[in-house]
C-alpha cells in the first residue's frame, strides 16, 4: 500500500464514522440478505462479545485461579458468551450448509478450500471455549456464577471432578489459545485477510457522489515529474492505495458476481474475479507484468456497463467500477486497445461534440416548432438551463423526451433556456470507456461555456449528463444546482403548477436507471409521476436494486454477445402485466425500446415526461 499510487479519501469524518456503526457494526449491507447476512452476523457478532475471552484464557494459561479484572467474575457476561458460542456454531453451520448443499453460483471461483479450513477453525474456537469453561465449572474453578452459564453447565456434566478433568481443563485452553494463535498468524496469506481490512476499506470508502469517477491528472504538480503520472491501471504499481486496500478487503462471497447484469447475463464479466485476479497478482509480488490479460481478461474488462451494481452489494465498500475504468483507461489510452465498434463513437465526439455524429447545428432542431429560447452569448441567464443531452437532441425516440419536458416547464411557466449548438456532450460515454483525455477537454470546454453563460441552476433529463454535471464537473470549476427533470417535473405537481388527470386504467411499470436509482438516489420522484398518471405496478427489482437497461458503460455503441442484457429487463417488465414501461433515461428508452422490438412484447417504452405530458392534454382543467 505504502508503493501504491496516491489518491485522496479524507474528511467527512461524521460519514465515515456513521459507515464503520451501520455497515461494520450493524453489518447492514449484509443484511441486505437477511438469511446469509444473519449467517455471517452471528460469527461477526459472536466474536466481538468473544474477544475479551482470548485475554482470560491466556491468564489462564498462566495461571489457572486467575481471571481477567471484573469481567471475568461477571455473570451477564458468561450469559453472553454462552448465547453467542452457540449463534457463532448456528452461524458455521448455516454456512456449511450453503456451501455443501446449496452451492450457489456466487461461489463459482472462490477459495472453498480456504473457506472450509476457516470455518473448521471458527468452530474449534467456540466449541473449545465451551468445553473449558464446562471443565472449569466441572472442577469449581469458574469465577462466574455457573447458572448464568446454562450452555457450559449443562457440557459440565459430562466430566467428574477428577484428576483427569484437571488435565482435560489445560488441554482445552490451549486448544482454544493455540487455534486463535495459528488463525492470527494465517489470516494475512487467506482470503480472510478481509477481518482486519474490511473495517479500514468502509472507512476510507466514497461517502458520497457516488457516480463520480476519479480523475486522472495529465500535467505533473510542484515537486513531480512525467513518470509520476498514471494513465489507469496497467500494472499492479499503478493501483492507488485505496485499490490495493480493496483487494485485501475481498470477502469472496460473491454478492457482487450475483447482481452484475453482464454475468447475470452470461458474459465472463465476473467483479469478484476482476479483484480476487487484482489482488493475486499484488501477492505474487510481480509490479511489472500487464494487469489485462494476466489478472484480468481483457473481455471481462469490456462487459462491464458501470451500473453499480456490484459497489451498491459489496458489504465491504470495494469499488469495483473505479478498478475497471482504470483497467479500460489503460487500456484505451496507452494501448490503444478497445472494441472497434466503439471507435466511431470515440471519433464522433472529438470532431462533432456527440456520438451520434450530427452536425451540432441540429442540436435545437427538435425545438423548433415550440418556441424554446436559445441562449446566445451576452443574454440573461435563464432561472434554469435545460442540458438536452445527446440522445435527446438527435435520437428520434429520445426527442419526445425533451420535446415533452419543454412543454411542461412551458406550462408551468419555468424560466427556462437550452445552449443549443452550443451545448456538447459532457463526455460520459467517453470517460466510461475509458478515454479519460477526450472528456477531460469536453469537460473543461462546457464548464467555459456554462459559467460564461452565467448558469447556476441546470435540468437534465439524461441522468448520465445529470451525475456528470452534478457530481465529476466540479473537479473542472462547475459547481451547479443540478436536478433530474423528473425532480422538477414531480415539485411542479405537487405544487398545483402542473395538474395532470390520472387514468387507474393505464396500467404502469416504471424501470429505474442505475445512474439515477443506484448512483444518485433519485427514487421517489419518478414514481411520483407515475403514481399521478396510472396505476403503478413495480418489478422485483428496482430502486437501488434495479437491473440495467445495458447502455452504461459506453455499451449503447458497443454489441452484446449472449443474452443481451436489455431483453432480461424487458422481459421482467412484461412480467408484471404492465402495458406501459416508463423511464426516465434516454438511454434507457432507446435500449429497452430495442428490447420490446426483439422480444415482440406489447409494451410501449415511455419517459415519464410524455406520459405527464399526455396526461396534461386530456385533462379538464387543460
Amino acid at each position: 500500500m505504502q508503493a501504491a499510487a496516491p489518491t485522496e479519501r479524507s474528511g467527512d469524518v461524521p460519514a465515515r464514522v456513521r459507515n464503520e456503526l451501520t455497515i461494520v457494526l450493524g453489518q447492514r449491507k449484509l443484511l441486505q440478505r437477511l438469511g446469509p447476512g444473519l449467517m455471517h452476523a452471528f460469527i461477526f457478532w459472536g466474536f466481538l462479545v468473544l474477544a475479551p475471552t482470548i485475554l482470560i484464557a491466556m491468564i489462564a494459561i498462566v495461571d489457572r485461579h486467575q481471571t481477567l479484572p471484573w469481567l471475568g467474575a461477571q455473570g451477564w457476561y458468561a450469559l453472553l458468551v454462552d448465547l453467542f458460542c452457540v449463534l457463532v456454531l448456528v452461524g458455521v453451520l448455516a454456512a456449511l450448509y450453503v456451501r455443501k448443499v446449496v452451492r450457489p453460483k456466487r461461489f463459482e471461483g472462490s477459495h472453498l478450500g480456504e473457506a472450509d479450513l476457516i470455518l473448521a477453525l471458527i468452530a474449534t474456537v467456540v466449541l473449545s471455549l465451551l468445553l473449558w469453561h464446562a471443565s472449569r465449572i466441572a472442577l469449581g474453578l469458574n469465577e462466574w456464577p455457573a447458572g448464568w452459564s446454562p450452555v457450559s453447565r449443562g457440557l459440565s456434566h459430562l466430566f467428574g471432578r477428577g484428576s483427569g478433568t484437571r488435565v482435560l481443563e489445560r488441554v482445552f485452553v490451549w486448544i482454544h489459545v493455540g487455534t486463535i494463535l495459528s488463525f492470527l498468524a494465517y489470516l494475512p496469506y487467506s482470503k480472510h485477510l478481509h477481518i482486519g481490512a474490511a473495517a479500514v476499506n468502509v472507512w476510507f470508502g466514497r461517502t458520497a457522489a457516488r457516480g463520480r469517477l476519479e480523475p486522472l491528472r495529465f500535467e505533473p504538480g510542484e515537486g513531480e515529474s512525467e513518470e509520476d503520472l498514471r494513465f489507469g491501471a496497467g500494472t499492479a504499481a499503478d493501483l492507488t492505495w485505496k485499490q490495493v486496500l480493496d483487494t485485501f478487503s475481498c470477502t469472496e462471497c460473491g454478492r457482487c458476481q450475483d447482481a452484475c447484469p453482464a454475468n447475470q447475463t452470461g458474459k465472463l464479466l465476473s467483479p469478484k474475479l476482476v479483484i480476487m485476479g487484482l489482488r493475486d497478482q499484488l501477492f505474487s509480488g510481480d509490479r511489472e507484468t500487464p494487469l489485462v490479460p494476466q489478472a484480468v481478461p481483457e473481455e471481462s474488462v469490456w462487459d462491464c456497463v458501470t451500473c453499480g451494481a456490484c459497489i451498491q452489494a459489496c458489504p465491504v465498500s470495494i469499488e469495483h467500477v473505479d478498478h475497471i475504468v482504470d483497467l479500460r483507461r489503460h487500456l484505451v489510452m496507452i494501448e490503444s486497445s478497445f472494441p472497434a465498434e466503439a471507435e466511431p463513437m470515440l471519433r464522433d465526439i472529438e470532431r462533432v461534440g456527440n456520438p451520434w455524429g450530427h452536425p451540432q447545428g441540429q442540436r435545437a432542431d427538435w425545438a423548433m416548432e415550440l418556441g424554446v429560447r436559445v441562449l446566445e452569448p451576452g443574454d440573461a441567464p435563464p432561472e434554469y438551463l435545460y442540458w438536452v443531452g445527446c440522445a435527446s437532441s438527435f435520437d428520434e425516440r429520445a426527442r419526445r423526451t425533451a420535446q415533452a419536458t419543454a412543454t411542461l416547464l412551458q406550462a408551468a411557466g419555468v424560466d427556462f433556456a437550452i445552449l443549443g449548438p452550443r451545448e456538447s456532450c459532457t463526455g460520459d460515454p467517453a470517460r466510461r470507456m475509458g478515454n479519460e483525455y477526450v472528456f477531460q477537454a469536453l469537460a473543461e470546454q462546457n464548464v467555459e461555456t456554462l459559467n460564461a453563460a452565467g448558469v447556476t441552476k441546470i435540468i437534465a433529463n439524461c441522468p448520465h449528463c445529470f451525475n456528470t454535471l452534478a457530481n465529476e464537473y466540479p473537479d473542472f470549476g462547475g459547481r451547479y444546482e443540478v436536478v433530474h427533470h423528473s425532480e422538477l417535473l414531480a415539485r411542479l405537481v405537487a405544487d398545483g403548477r402542473l395538474r395532470p388527470a390520472r387514468d387507474e386504467q393505464l396500467m404502469v411499470t416504471y424501470h429505474d436507471s442505475c445512474y439515477l436509482a443506484r448512483h444518485n438516489d433519485v427514487l421517489e420522484a419518478p414514481r411520483a409521476l407515475v403514481g399521478a398518471v396510472g396505476t403503478p405496478l413495480p418489478m422485483a427489482r428496482s430502486g437501488r436494486e434495479t437491473f440495467c437497461c445495458g447502455a452504461g458503460g459506453a455499451h449503447m455503441w458497443m454489441e452484446e454477445r449472449a443474452n443481451p442484457i436489455n431483453v432480461e429487463r424487458v422481459r421482467e417488465a412484461a412480467g408484471t402485466g404492465a402495458g406501459t414501461l416508463a423511464v426516465a433515461c434516454p438511454y434507457c428508452t432507446v435500449m429497452l425500446d430495442d428490447g420490446v422490438q426483439s422480444t415482440g412484447d406489447d409494451l410501449r417504452v415511455v419517459d415519464v415526461a410524455t406520459l405527464l405530458a399526455e396526461s396534461l392534454q386530456g385533462s379538464p382543467d387543460d
